[in-house]
């Protein structure tokens, strides 16, 4: 093997950038030796092949945002959409115009003029509450109600006291319900707004559920009349399928683009500037893909046979994190991370011995170049690229921020793989865990707070110890929750392929077996405790203990558990490179413009 020099931290192989000599070092890594590698016998995952050519992908060009004319006729648009939010009154059409930005992945743009309006809303509502709620339907209150607590107003059932008690009454729900419009409006609206329940929401919580059996019934006849969907059953349908809180805000974004067009009376400008917004971002992404495609190739990592190609995958789990063009470094700096989580997963869950994954842990805690000579060959290139990277984002950090966070960003590493471990000798000890003890470890081995640690060092404009302390010796709770939503949403889109491959029990196995339960009753009990995390999660996002974390981070935080319900809603969309939903996301994310008329 060539020889090692050290510089700054960061570990190189001693041959010129791109050069054969790398690709030979990385081919023989996997080949090994036949006194070692090949007497071993190892398992096999059986993976598939990425279907995204590295060729093809530098060849991507969004030619709508290559114009000029384009760029301007944007800000024209926008200087629109900020004057009509100026002069919008009423409090009905001023929700739909921000539920309708937002839902169109454009209120990026005019977050100021939004949070003004909302604070305009809210003093209303709180100083001359009773008199407000008298004059307002109940889509109104509902919508109301949602992007109020959405946007971080103290909204409580005290403040909205009578905010849905239509629903609880019978002679005005049969008044509704002779008008279908606004009864589904009014429904759907509840309905979503349910979703932001702390938990101690008890009265919001049994009308969302009123709401959700009375959407089911009305869907059947919500649409044109001439067999073709509404604009009303679309979205019913979709929420009904999973919660707009729920639900990843770029894939929901291109969604909501094509359906808007739909409403009857929908925006032209509006929609105009959706989508030329949607092809100007994803021309950055377009450029951000070639980058990660290519480092993907470079690090040699892609010569390890046994693990899975998922470099496109895992930069669009990053634009569902932040998805804004100004967040393009962080979007490659989380790329990285994942995919190197996904490599080490394949090491620790398929190919490695016990012996070889104890020495590789052992390792990734010492943090000490040394200990590559007791690591097999096949496990070096990959500690290098862990160590090279997360030692690369320690020097950016301190530059920008004069604090050394290597420290931190290495536990989370070590972290990560001890419960990596913790889970493979479970398997190789045919050992089956409670489903309390199995989640004390897989809120770590899902790579969460591995993740949403090294997301807040290159966020956060200011970083403590304190709050550093924190996140890392012990997840804080709503770190927690986001790694218990993820953690549920992967098994129940993977267990079934993973126990049949060769993997330690997941929470519904756990749960079966603990219980005696059937796997139809252990899904719908994991289902729930999703829905019941989740309103921790919106208890913790406005809880003193959160308030000390940047909102970004925590914005962050729950994007990671919506990409996770996204990604495994159909089963393995990581994991399997072709499966329709996951190919149709990417194609029109990342790669099918939207046409312009």
């Amino acid at each position: 093997m060539d020889s090692l020099s050290l510089n700054s931290h960061l570990i190189y192989i001693n041959a010129p950038p791109n050069s054969r000599s790398q690709t030979r070092f990385a081919c023989s890594v996997v080949a090994g030796t036949p006194s070692s590698l090949n007497a071993v016998v190892r398992r096999s995952g059986n993976y598939k092949p990425s279907i995204w050519d590295h060729h093809y992908l530098l060849s991507l060009e969004n030619v709508h945002a290559k114009d000029k004319r384009v760029g301007e006729r944007a800000e024209s648009l926008k200087e629109s959409v900020r004057k009509t939010l100026h002069e919008t009154e009423g409090p009905l059409r001023q929700l739909e115009l921000i539920d309708n930005l937002q839902r169109l992945g454009i209120s990026y743009h005019f977050m100021p003029e939004i949070h003004n309006i909302l604070a305009e809303i809210y003093d209303k509502n709180t100083k001359n509450s009773r008199h407000y709620r008298k004059e307002e339907d109940l889509h109104t209150r509902a919508l109301g109600f949602r992007l109020l607590r959405d946007h971080g107003f103290h909204v409580t059932q005290v403040n909205y006291a009578d905010v849905f008690g239509d629903l609880e009454d019978e002679e005005k729900m049969k008044t509704y319900q002779e008008d279908t419009d606004v009864d589904v409006k009014g429904l759907l609206s509840t309905y979503e707004a349910s979703y932001l329940s702390t938990g101690s929401d008890t009265r919001l919580m049994k009308i969302g559920s009123e709401a959700a059996e009375r959407l089911r019934e009305s869907i059947v006849t919500a649409d044109n009349g001439d067999g073709t969907k509404s604009y009303v059953s679309e979205t019913v349908a979709r929420a009904l399928n999973m919660p707009y809180h729920w639900r990843a805000r770029r894939f929901e974004a291109r969604w909501y683009i094509d359906v808007y067009g739909m409403k009857h009376d929908m925006d032209p400008v509006l929609l105009e500037l959706a989508k030329i917004d949607f092809n100007m971002v994803q021309a950055t992404h377009q450029e951000e893909v070639k980058y990660i495609s290519s480092w993907w190739n470079n690090s040699g990592l892609k010569q390890l046979h046994f693990a899975r190609d998922r470099a496109m995958e895992s930069y669009l789990w990053t634009v569902g994190l932040l998805s804004e063009p100004e967040f393009g470094y962080y979007r490659q700096i989380f790329a990285k991370i994942i995919v190197l989580i996904t490599t080490i997963d394949d090491i620790f869950d398929v190919y490695g011995t016990i012996e070889e994954l104890v020495a590789f842990t052992k390792a990734t805690e010492s943090w000490d170049v040394h200990c590559l000579e007791e690591l097999p060959e096949y496990m070096r290139l990959c500690f290098l690229v862990m160590y090279n990277e997360t030692n690369q984002i320690g020097q950016d950090v301190l530059r920008a921020k004069n604090f050394n966070v290597i420290p931190y960003l290495k536990k989370s590493w070590a972290d990560l793989v001890k419960a990596y471990l913790t889970e493979a000798k479970w398997y190789k000890n045919g050992y089956k865990p409670s489903l309390r003890e199995y989640m004390q470890n897989a809120i770590i081995s899902i790579s969460t707070p591995t993740i949403l640690l090294q997301s807040f060092c290159v966020l956060s404009d200011q970083i403590s110890k304190e709050t550093l302390d924190t996140l890392s010796e012990h997840p804080q709770p709503l770190v927690r929750c986001c790694a218990t939503v993820f953690r549920f949403a992967d098994d129940l889109g993977t267990s079934t392929d993973e126990l049949a491959r060769g993997d330690v029990p997941k929470s519904i196995q756990c749960y079966m077996h603990e219980t005696g339960a059937s796997e139809a009753e252990a899904r719908a009990h994991v289902k729930q405790m999703i829905r019941d995390t989740w309103e921790e999660i919106n208890r913790e996002r406005t809880a003193r203990g959160s308030t000390s974390l940047p909102r970004r981070f925590i914005e962050v935080a729950m994007n990671l558990a919506r990409m996770s319900l996204c990604m495994y809603q159909y089963g393995d969309g990581h994991g399997c490179p072709d499966k329709a939903n996951t190919v149709d996301r990417i194609r029109s994310l990342l790669i099918d413009p939207i046409p312009l008329d």
